[in-house]
């Protein structure tokens, strides 16, 4: 793929939000950094991080997540007909993107779920420019849909089936753990399945400098809490996840948890001894952030602070590096896929306290050596406790934690996409150039 003349073409597309689906894009950045000629197409929403954008190899291709806005005005009487007849639009208009847009690829990478209408018509539009079609499977979006339907619907049913069926006619296929491989190739007959895990692009790996006070003031601007102070050896700890705040990631447990904390410090009276308490970041956007924040401002906090905010994508790093420990609420519907979020948790050296949805997290976290995985508010609220009560003393199972992670070896999304993905998207390994 190095030669311009031999440039492959590959289109890239996820029907999500652009600026929030950090795997494709990583994909198509990795794909151009290769020499690939690459058409990126997703939804406008959040920005695009410049080194995107700008690439000289790469067209985005923004479509807008709500066709024909007037549809908007029926959803709730006749959500049935609205739905399907915005899926309709939605895949008219991605088929006319690939058939009469693009330019003419030899690969088509589709990210699932979402599955409707994104497999259907990246399979027709494959079949007709004669192009090999690769799916990413980053979870299933029939598991997905249960989580609104119940597993027993009819619809969910359906929704499984038309995966299974259109993923058996894919040319190849990527999985984000090996617990889904498996899943991919035993139950489903799909072949191949290569793993190919989330990794930290670089500008989230760790550095040997650790100026928290140089981070504590430039995040207290970035997250524009002048009130908060975050340098200096009475701040806060600092807490930190990411969400699109959909109904796979639990915060009802994290406010649970949160609650209980503060219960406990106040018991023993622990802002009377300086006690300066947990700044607790929530970064990202999507349907369900307004009834968070709602729920917080209702809670009586004394020892934490709590706020949802959206990042850059040039800042977001920052606030790993910045922080003392990483949330993952993620419950997956599936309990097959890993969440990208602790991916970037570890490459910034940051312990993660995780909910344990299944035996597929152990092929990323370990429980007290990277991570402390809990069940439930009680055990989270315990595991916060354990880490952070004795401030501004030193917190030793915190510093194991980070110790072991940074003792680990580091590998970086481009190491992992050379070695995994690069002959399974393109068809050409680095032996054969």
């Amino acid at each position: 793929m190095a030669s311009s003349k031999q440039a492959i073409h590959v289109t890239v597309i996820v029907l999500g939000d652009l600026g929030r689906s950090p795997r494709m894009r990583y994909h198509a950045l990795a794909l151009a950094d290769n020499g690939a000629e690459v058409d990126l197409i997703g939804y406008a929403g959040s920005a695009l991080p410049q080194i995107l954008s700008a690439h000289p190899r790469i067209r985005c291709h923004l479509m807008t997540p709500t066709p024909v806005p007037f549809l908007d005005r029926f959803k709730e009487r006749l959500f049935p007909a609205v739905s399907l007849a915005r899926i309709a639009i939605q895949g008219l208009r991605l088929l006319g993107l690939l058939l009469f847009v693009v330019r003419k690829p030899q690969v088509v990478l589709v990210q699932n779920p979402p599955a409707v209408p994104a497999l259907a018509v990246a399979l027709v539009a494959a079949r007709l420019r004669s192009a090999r079609l690769v799916i990413d499977w980053h979870n299933f979006g029939y598991s997905v849909l249960a989580l609104k339907l119940g597993a027993s619907s009819r619809l969910v049913g359906a929704m499984r089936r038309y995966e299974r069926a259109l993923g058996r006619l894919a040319d190849g296929h990527l999985a984000v753990s090996r617990a889904m491989q498996a899943e991919l190739k035993t139950h489903w007959g799909l072949a191949p399945v290569d793993v190919i895990y989330d990794r930290p692009a670089e500008e989230f790996v760790r550095t040997r400098s650790r100026d928290r006070g140089a981070l504590g003031r430039r995040l207290a601007e970035i997250v524009a809490a002048p009130e908060l102070s975050l340098a200096g050896p009475l701040r806060p700890a600092v807490l930190v996840s990411s969400t699109s705040w959909t109904a796979d990631e639990d915060f009802d447990l994290l406010l649970d948890a949160l609650s209980r904390c503060d219960r406990t410090l106040r018991a023993r009276g622990d802002g009377a001894r300086g006690f300066p308490g947990l700044a607790v970041f929530i970064s990202g956007e999507g349907q369900l952030r307004r009834s968070f924040e709602a729920r917080v401002r209702s809670m009586e906090l004394k020892n934490i602070r709590i706020r949802a905010l959206w990042l850059a994508p040039e800042d977001y790093p920052l606030l790993l590096r910045a922080a003392d420990l990483g949330l993952c609420l993620h419950r997956s519907s599936s309990g097959l896929d890993l969440p990208m979020k602790v991916a970037d948790m570890l490459g910034a050296g940051l312990p993660v306290c995780a909910l344990d949805y299944g035996p597929c997290l152990a092929e990323e976290l370990k429980h007290g050596e990277n991570a402390l995985l809990f069940s439930n508010g009680t055990e989270l609220a315990q595991q916060l406790l354990d880490l952070f009560s004795q401030l501004p003393e030193p917190s030793p199972l915190l510093d194991r934690l980070r110790r072991n992670i940074e003792a680990a070896p580091q590998r970086t999304w481009s190491e992992e996409w050379n070695e995994r993905a690069r002959s399974a998207i393109t068809g050409i390994s680095a032996d054969h150039e």
